[in-house]
């Protein structure tokens, strides 16, 4: 059978449907959401470019072995057995801490600290013994209230956490989804702005009908207030009002007091975008009380002269709360590694900022702009039909890969669970064709014997060690496969560079199948530059095989399992 485009097959399978079912992937939200619309929500907007995770970043990570059965001492001991198995060789350098390292109380201060029983020394003595390794260590909390376990997390808190990171020494975080509370949708209704010096007594009062507004915003008529008006609508995104000559008499802080009609029974938020540049967000609670009129405060920074102040709440959804809450640690996390770096006379330790909001407010969308990584689904499980239906959502997701930041199908389960031989060479095959994170889940200290140096017969650290797979994966074009068949037997084709392609034949279904391959076939896709040629070199990775081939070969494929080539032209 040759090769055959997506276009021939769309629509998939009725397995496929089953294993997405099975996963709580929607395939009717795949299908709107990612087939019908490859668009990113402010194409204009910068890349998040924090300098790191240039290629997909690759690791260990606590969670999927030892879940919250984990300490100072098993972490230390991974990091020994990342070094010693070969495994930093390899190009894997970050441990990765995740949730239940912390206690369940903040310091005096404010700032999370480690648990006191599991992890006695504290993170920066944990860092720092990984460091003298050569390797990095990563943290986690949760942009919520609380972490997935319950325990103290970020959101409200992301500046002085971002802050604690960064000194501790730590250069790579995960940030959770639990226990969120999304940004409010409805805005304060505004019945002027008054601008001051602290401290000084002389105030400017602009009242509501002396700003432009714009969509939604409308002025309204209130006997009770000061002013007798206010502006609402400027609520979700839909209405803007602007005061466009808002005077200082010098550069520097001013305080800002809006005046608010009261009566709205709910959590408000604004956003005061001073001169088009400086974001300044108020967050209010539900307006009770015995009067009418009420008050928010915040201090901007006004340049002398004329000042434009606009007021208005941009989150239209769900997914813009979780991109801003999100962007916001981001900006925390640039800030406080520079800070450091200054306050220490250090080089700056960039942290590489893993996104993991689980792929609820379709991520691929916004954040590139906000972090280094993205998860794209739900958690992944050590089955296959749970590491199928992972692939299936993710490697839908191609155009939103970009050098410095990646589409995180979740960590690897190889070596996990009951999997075979061949469905941990699939699996980890596929992130490597997706320019998926390569970050380790199982146990690293089996990769060892008893004298502490590396099993070299172990199957599974053969996989994960596979230099040429790995190659594949860190390829400095960053690009991510494409599906170009799509059945019970998947191709995906990955353009390398020097103009050579990877290419992976993925049999889904039990039993061993023949596939066989036209390369010029697959040139003439149109977006693939392996040149034309009077000959090719085939590379067979998993059976450290080349063969010459003028233009098709055949590759036998075994039930869940892959064939994955390296080709170039002669």
């Amino acid at each position: 059978m040759k090769i055959k485009t997506i276009a021939a097959l769309a629509g998939g399978t009725v397995a496929t449907a089953a294993i997405m079912k099975k996963n709580n992937i929607c395939p009717k939200c795949v299908a709107k959401n990612l087939l019908s619309n490859f668009k990113v929500t402010d194409p204009g907007a910068d890349k998040y470019n924090n300098g790191v995770a240039l290629t997909p970043p690759m690791g260990w990570a606590s969670w999927n072995k030892f879940r919250h059965h984990i300490s100072e001492d098993i972490i230390y001991d991974i990091a020994v057995a990342m070094k010693n198995s070969g495994l930093a060789d390899a190009g894997y350098q970050f441990v990765n801490i995740d949730d239940c390292w912390q206690s369940s109380m903040r310091d005096d201060q404010g700032r999370l600290q480690s648990d006191f029983t599991t992890f006695p020394s504290g993170i920066p003595t944990l860092c720092k013994k990984v460091n003298d390794l050569g390797l990095k260590l990563g943290i986690y909390s949760s942009n919520g209230s609380l972490t997935c376990e319950d325990l103290p997390a970020s959101l409200g808190h992301e500046r002085i956490d971002a802050e604690t990171f960064a000194r501790w020494g730590v250069e790579y975080f995960k940030y959770d989804f639990c226990h969120n509370t999304p940004i409010p949708r409805i805005a304060p209704d505004v019945e002027n702005i008054r601008i001051e010096i602290p401290g000084e007594v002389a105030e400017k009062i602009y009242t509501a009908d002396m700003a432009t507004l714009s969509g939604n915003a409308k002025l309204m008529n209130e006997a009770k207030l000061p002013t007798g008006k206010y502006v609402t609508g400027l609520c979700a995104g839909n209405g803007k009002m602007i005061f466009s000559n808002v005077e200082a008499e010098k550069d520097g802080i001013y305080a800002l007091t809006i005046g608010i009609h009261k009566g709205i029974q709910a959590d408000k938020y604004a956003e005061i975008v001073v001169n088009e540049t400086a974001v300044y967000p108020i967050i209010a609670g539900p307006s009770r009380g015995f009067t009418k009129d009420g008050r928010l405060q915040t201090r901007v920074y006004l340049k002398k002269g004329k000042n434009t102040i606009m007021i208005h709440n941009p989150i239209g959804s769900k997914m813009d709360s979780a991109a801003k809450q999100y962007a916001n640690m981001g900006k925390e996390l640039k800030r406080a590694t520079k800070l450091v770096a200054e306050e220490t006379g250090m080089p700056e330790k960039p942290i590489t900022f893993s996104i993991c909001e689980w792929g609820k407010n379709m991520p691929w969308k916004w954040g590139a702009t906000a972090g280094n990584l993205w998860r794209t689904t739900p958690d992944i499980r050590p089955t296959w039909y749970s590491i199928l239906g992972i692939y299936e959502f993710n490697v839908r997701l191609w155009k939103y890969a970009t050098i410095g930041g990646w589409n995180d199908p979740d960590m690897l389960e190889v070596g996990n669970g009951n999997l075979t031989d061949d469905e941990n060479r699939a699996h980890f095959s596929l992130w490597c064709m997706m320019a998926a994170p390569l970050i380790l889940g199982n146990d690293l200290r089996t990769f060892l014997k008893e004298d502490g140096t590396a099993d070299t017969d172990n199957k599974t650290l053969k996989i994960v060690t596979n230099k040429d797979a790995i190659a594949i994966n860190q390829d400095k074009r960053g690009l991510q496969c494409r599906r170009i068949q799509f059945g019970s037997v998947d191709i995906l084709a990955k353009p390398l560079e020097n103009k050579e392609l990877a290419l992976c034949v993925f049999n889904k279904t039990s039993k061993e199948i023949e596939q066989e391959i036209d390369i010029e076939d697959i040139i003439e896709l149109g977006w693939i530059d392996l040149p034309e040629a009077l000959q090719y070199e085939v590379y067979d990775i998993w059976n450290n095989k080349t063969t010459v081939t003028k233009e098709d070969f055949e590759t036998t494929v075994p039930g869940h399992g892959v064939s994955l080539f390296r080709i170039k032209a002669l």
